[in-house]
């Protein structure tokens, strides 16, 4: 995103070193030159709305990697999780079985 930016800044400075030279080396007459003028700041903004343009899709294009990146991430660790509960209910259930069989062991006497 930085070089984008940097893109964009050095678009702007160019435009404004170009129209002042034109303005102080023109041999044409004035209407010629702001007509000239007017075309290439049509021209520069049509490359800056390009520009900002690509710059929204990079952008939506890294939200979007980074949505699918915490989605895969949540559903790792929701699987872990479930693998987890699983070993906790079957040493909870072994540990029910032991105590059954001490609590019938201690009726029975």
């Amino acid at each position: 995103m930085g070089r984008t930016g940097g893109t964009i800044v050095a678009i702007l400075a160019g435009a404004a070193v170009g129209a002042v030279a034109g303005i102080l080396l023109a041999p044409d007459q004035g209407s010629k030159t702001r007509k000239r003028l007017g075309r290439g700041i049509k021209s520069g903004s049509d490359e800056i709305a390009h520009k900002f343009d690509d710059l929204k899709s990079q952008v939506k294009s890294m939200m979007s990697d980074k949505k699918e990146d915490l989605e895969s991430t949540i559903n790792s660790y929701v699987k872990k999780a479930g693998s987890k509960t699983e070993n906790v209910i079957e040493v909870l259930e072994k540990k029910l079985a032991e105590l059954k069989k001490e609590a019938q062991s201690i009726n029975s006497k």
